[in-house]
Formats: structure tokens, sequence, C-alpha cells
């Protein structure tokens, strides 16, 4: 039967020990097992790469087309397709896929066989443009965006919420974690950024774009207006009094409007790094453009380009819902008896939305109007994405200039179906200034800045595979230890000869930062590692690992941590959230789960009270294991009530689940507390069969229930098995 279950309630302490035997600021080796990975043949060079979707009359995703379906344009003019290829999104080959057809490998090698689509992980990010949102759009927003983290989120997606003004602060970040997601929303608030007009009748920035626009209607009535103020004034100057009036409030909203598409633009370059395709919620109350003396138009064309290099699509929402009008009783509405306003009013609210027409239309998304529930949008636009045809052509000649080229897909003799597809993309993006005056040159940064930047950019580097995980227990007298565990694969660092032995130098660098943003205790130093003597029973140690203790008061924190080789300046980095409890007493509450592996040589009872039968379990620090052995773990259960003979009454649940679906689920099983003189933090352990499991990712998560206060607690943490 797969998946058994057996529990380990002896001996405990020794087998803690096994899992957690890696001192602070000491390297520990274990070995490593090769996976099963291949290569990516580079088949093409200097190829240019586009993703289209195509769909019948029902708007349903046709997955049966062919290369010779599909005539490419570039600027009008028709071009080869040099790679075909149809792609799930989120699926383990998908970042082998796009490197294919770049012409390239990937950053790290793609496992063959990956399940799909249990496996799948999409990329989605929310982009609130609060600068253009009331208070209704932003309970719409929070409301769509917290049933899509209950709901839609599944174990392997990593999703970032954040905001034009930035109020989600150290929280806007790309995670797995959903308590990280709910924190950053709960801090959306109304955040509006509205022009100032202090003149009466007031002005509207959509009457003020119809005056520079020269709608006679609406500058005849403010000039009306101001003739019968002032009477004196000729009605060429009044003319020009509206005229100019009427710009200082576009050059307000420009203002407004650029720093919101800045942050945007920003967000979709962050994310080239990333590979795949990225999903991007961008909602809004909607906001104008002025096409005659704006940016705004090209800030959108930038990021039409951006979106195509990055691979993001954009869906766009109006969190306004269903409106017939801009105006409701709140607004400071000019009386106008002549009707001349309202006549310019119909085509307000589509003017409102043409921006976010243009992002969806021209990255190959969609815009969602005109409704009063966005979840049918969101889930049609989740189950769109699924799947694309990737396309890549070669470039005619190497870019010269900053040239927009449009981009054209026909299908050909299938009149009834639909190809949505990016608009187009710069040849070149615009070169940043130099910071150097002298060289043109960027200023060489220092090593440790360097490694310091790698920590702290939005992606995170794979140049080393580095793996880290976060271990919280509550230690007597002396509170919550949080216990940071890093790996390195000892194939990606360089080992030279030094004294005889080989020796490889590497800085780690890193630190535990609030949900603030505030960083806490800090590590950074200059390690060497010696490779250990050849044993010719044993394959040689691959792993090399780090533990890096610290006491911290009950919050959320993120660990951000990196490691570079100092002779291949080759770096790795990762960061991981936990969140530790506040205790209290009577409330019932979990450890994180310490997880090691143990292969498959048969247990004894014997063996489990010899720690010295225990050096076969290790952390598992990457939490990836061998479908052949024994996941093990070690939680505490902390503050369990005590019933009326002073004995407390707590019964605990595994779970295993693949894509939100159980595995493997046992009962209910007491926990015992015979033989622990401290009642207020019972240790509990199980060991796990993974033999029959599918190789792919699950997760891991435990239940206990306090049957004497009728609470209860939960754990969890992903794990893969090979």
């Amino acid at each position: 039967m797969p998946g058994q279950v057996r529990f380990v309630t002896s001996s405990i302490t020794s087998l803690l020990i096994c899992l957690l035997a890696l001192p602070a600021g000491t390297l520990s080796q274990t070995q490593s097992r090769d996976k099963d990975q291949t290569d990516v043949v580079r088949v093409f060079t200097e190829l240019v790469q586009t993703d289209v979707m195509v769909f019948d009359k029902d708007g349903r995703f046709r997955d049966d087309l062919r290369r010779d379906d599909f005539e490419l344009r570039i600027d009008g003019k028709v071009k080869p397709i040099s790679f075909f290829e149809r792609i799930t999104a989120g699926a383990g080959n998908e970042e082998a896929q796009l490197a294919a057809a770049r012409g390239s490998t990937p950053s790290t090698r793609a496992r063959s066989g990956d399940p799909v689509p249990l496996d799948r992980g999409r990329t989605v990010f929310f982009y609130i443009d609060d600068l253009h949102m009331d208070l209704a759009g932003t309970q719409a927003t929070r409301k769509i965006v917290s049933r899509f983290i209950d709901a839609e989120m599944s174990q392997n997606d990593e999703v970032a919420v954040s905001s034009a003004s930035g109020q989600m602060g150290f929280l806007q970040q790309l995670t797995g974690n959903k308590t990280v997601l709910r924190r950053a929303l709960e801090r959306l608030t109304p955040h509006p950024y509205f022009v100032q007009d202090m003149q009466r009748p007031t002005m509207s920035e959509y009457q003020a774009l119809r005056i520079d626009s020269f709608d006679r209607d609406v500058i005849d009535f403010y000039v009306d207006a101001l003739l019968r103020e002032s009477p004196l004034l000729g009605r060429q100057t009044a003319e020009n009094m509206v005229q100019s009036r009427a710009n200082q409030i576009l050059r307000q909203a420009e203002n407004i409007t650029r720093n919101s598409l800045i942050g945007l633009e920003t967000l979709v370059r962050s994310v080239t790094p990333l590979p795949g395709r990225k999903l991007l919620f961008f909602l809004s109350n909607g906001f104008f453009i002025n096409d005659r003396n704006s940016e705004v138009r090209d800030r959108l064309q930038r990021i039409t380009s951006a979106a195509a290099r990055s691979g993001v699509v954009i869906y766009s929402m109006d969190a306004r819902g269903l409106v017939g009008t801009l105006m409701d009783a709140s607004t400071d509405a000019p009386f106008d008896s002549s009707f001349r306003l309202r006549r310019s009013e119909g085509a307000e609210i589509s003017a409102s939305q043409d921006g976010l027409f243009s992002l969806a239309h021209d990255t190959g998304g969609r815009a969602v109007f005109n409704t009063n529930d966005l979840g049918p949008g969101l889930k049609k636009a989740l189950a769109e994405t699924a799947t694309y045809y990737l396309l890549a052509w070669k470039p005619e000649g190497e870019a010269t200039g900053s040239k927009f080229h449009r981009i054209e897909v026909k299908l050909i003799n299938k009149p009834d179906l639909t190809a949505r597809v990016r608009r187009g993309f710069y040849d070149m993006e615009p070169v940043p200034s130099a910071n150097n005056a002298k060289n043109g040159k960027a200023p060489e940064k220092k090593t440790e800045s360097k490694l310091w930047e790698v920590i702290g950019a939005p992606v995170v580097e794979k140049g080393i595979p580095f793996s880290l995980a976060l271990m919280y227990s509550e230690v007597p007298q002396k509170g919550a230890l949080l216990s940071a565990a890093m790996q390195m694969p000892g194939e990606f660092l360089t080992f030279n000869p030094v004294d005889g032995k080989l020796k490889s130098v590497i800085d780690l660098a890193g630190g535990i930062y609030d949900e603030k943003g505030q960083l806490g205790a800090k590590l950074n130093q200059r390690l060497t590692i010696a490779a250990p003597p050849p044993n010719p029973s044993l394959p040689p140690p691959k792993n090399f690992r780090y533990t890096f203790p610290i006491y911290l008061a009950p919050g959320l924190y993120q660990a951000r941590f990196g490691v570079r080789d100092v002779a291949s300046g080759r770096a790795g980095s990762a960061n991981e959230w936990i969140e530790i409890p506040k205790l209290t007493p009577g409330e019932v509450s979990l450890s994180s789960l310490h997880i090691g592996e143990r292969s498959a040589t048969p247990i004894t009872a014997a063996s489990i009270n010899d720690s010295n039968q225990h050096e076969d379990v290790s952390l598992s620090v990457d939490h990836r294991f061998e479908s052949s052995s024994h996941l093990r773990f070690v939680v505490f259960v902390y503050n369990a009530a005590q019933a009326a003979d002073s004995k407390p009454d707590v019964a605990l649940q595994i779970l295993i689940t693949r894509d939100n679906q159980p595995v493997i689920t046992t009962p209910l099983k007491k926990v015992t507390s015979e033989g622990f003189p401290d009642l207020s933090r019972i240790p509990y352990a199980a060991e796990i069969s993974l033999a029959g499991l599918t190789s792919g990712r699950y997760v891991l998560k435990v239940n206990v229930v306090d049957r004497v206060s009728k609470r209860s607690a939960s754990q969890e943490t992903k794990i893969e098995i090979d």
C-alpha cells in the first residue's frame, strides 16, 4: 500500500538531534543523488518568439493546430516560422521549450517526465492601480483577489499583490505563501489622487480633455460661465483662460497616470528573468489618454514591448463594475441647463477604458469591463492562458535603433477561429544613462555589494542552486528559535588545490526581515570549504550545508540568503517566509515541521532507541525525496489544554496532498504525553513511506485538534518526490 505512515513516538530527542545536527557557523556535507535531467539541444540561434492563443467561436482554446495553419507577419511582411510548439503554461518543461525557441539552454536543466497538469505552477501578478481607484473599486478589488487566493490559487502557484502607490511595501513580493498575500491585501486602502480645480463651475479631467480636443460645446459652456462672472473680458481672452485652466488639469492628471504606468512597466521588466509565461491582472477605475500632448500612449507602447520580452500577458479589469455614468450624488458637477456638457458625456466611460483596453489587447490578453462580478472574468483568464502556441522567427539583420515592430498572426483557411497575439515590440530597448561620465561605464561594485544585490533582487538567482529551509520551535526560558538551514551543491563550487587539499572559498550572506522590510539579524561571512578525502566505498559528498539560528519575537518574517563562489563569480539565492505565532495559554499551536529522509533500509525497534543508528536520517533542506525512501518529521504541540485529570487530550492527523487533492490521509491519532515532563510542549514524530507515490510536487500537512479546548492548529510544507 503506497504511503504507509509509521508513528515514531519513542526516542524523539535523538531523532530531533539527527534532523538538526547542523551547528551554527559550520558547514556540513551530505550526499546528493543524480537527478533525472535532460539537456535541451540548441537548435536555433538568434530567434525572436511570441506566444499565440487561438479560440473557436465559443471561446474554447483550439489545441489541434499545426505550423502550416499559421501565417506570421512582421510589419506587414510574411516571415517563415522557424520554431513552432504547443506549450502548457507552468509545466515542468515550459522553460526548456522557450529556451529551445530562443536558441539557448535554460538556466537550470529541466527534468523530463514532470507530470502535467498536476504539477503546474502559474506565475500571477495583481497590479492594483490605486492612484485611480475609489472606495467602491478598492472593495471590489479586495473581493476578487481574496477569491483567487482562497479558491483559485494552486499549491505550486507563485503570486504577488502590488499597487501603484506601493502601499503594500515589503509584502509586494512573488510568493506561494497565502498568509503573506492576505497580509498584503489587508494593507490596500483607498489611495486616490484627484486633480485640484478650485474654480467654479468645476471642471473634470474628461471635460478638460474635451476642451483640449476643441469640443465647442464644452469650451462655450465654460467661456459663457466665465463671462457671466467677468463680463468685461473679451471672448477670446476668456477662451484662452479656459484653455489654460484645462491644460493645468491635464498636466496634473498626466503626472498621476505616468506614475501608475511607470510602476507597471517596472514590474513587467523586473520579471524578465522568470521562466515561462506570466499572467498579470491590472485592476483600475480607468484613466484618460491625452493623445495630443501626452506621453501616456508612448508609455503604453513601452509596456507592450516589455511584456513581449518578459512573457507577460495583461488582463485589465475595470473595478468600477457596471456603470452608466461617472456622475453620481457625490460628484460636484456643474449645473448645465443647456445640456451642452451632457452631449459630450456619452463617450466618457469608454474613453476612461481606452488605456485598459490597450494594455490587454496589445499584450495578448483581454479586458474585463462592465460587470459587477469580476470572478468569471478571472476564471476565464486563468483557463485561457493555460495553453498557448509558441512561434519563433529569425529577425532581419541587427537592430540599429529603437523601432516598434508590429506583429500579426492569421489562421489560414480557418475563418471560424480567432488568434490573440501581442501587437508588437521594440527591436532595441533604450540604453540606460551611464553612471560614470569619464569612461561611460557604471562604477565597479564591491563583491559584498554584488552578493547583496543578488539577495535583494525580486527574482531569485539560480547560478548556484541554493536551497533554504526555515524551522521554528520554542525553547524553554528563551523563546522562539528560528533555524535557517541552507544548502548548496558542491558541483557548482570551484575547488582549487591549497596546501595539498582541494578547497573552495564562498561568500555567504543574508538576513531576517520583518514584514515592514526592516533587516534584523544579518549574516555576512567568507567561508572555506575543504573537500573530504575520497572514500572508495561511498560516492563523493555533493551538498554543503550551513545553519543560522536566531531568537525572534512573534510575527511574520522573511529570510533572504545568498551564496557566491569567489573563484567563478557564480551566485545563488533563496528566500522564504515564516510566521512565528504568539503562544497564548489554552490556544494550541504547532512548531514547524522538522523534516528528514531515511533510506529504504528497514528500521528496527532497537534502532529507534539507539542514536548511533540514526546516521542515515538527515535534515532535508531542499525537501526532495526518493520515492523509495521514508520521510520523517518531528513537530511540537504547544499549549494544549489540560483535562480534569491534568493531562492533555490532543489528536493529530497527517495529510499529503497533490494539486489540492488528498493522496494520503491518516485518521486522528491520540498524541501521547506519557514520559514528557513539560506538557506545554509535547513532541511528536512519524515516518511516512513514500513507496508507490509518483514523482511530482506534494504538500505535507499536519493538523492537531485539542479536544479539551475545542481548538485546532496546522502546519504544512511543500515536498517533491523524484
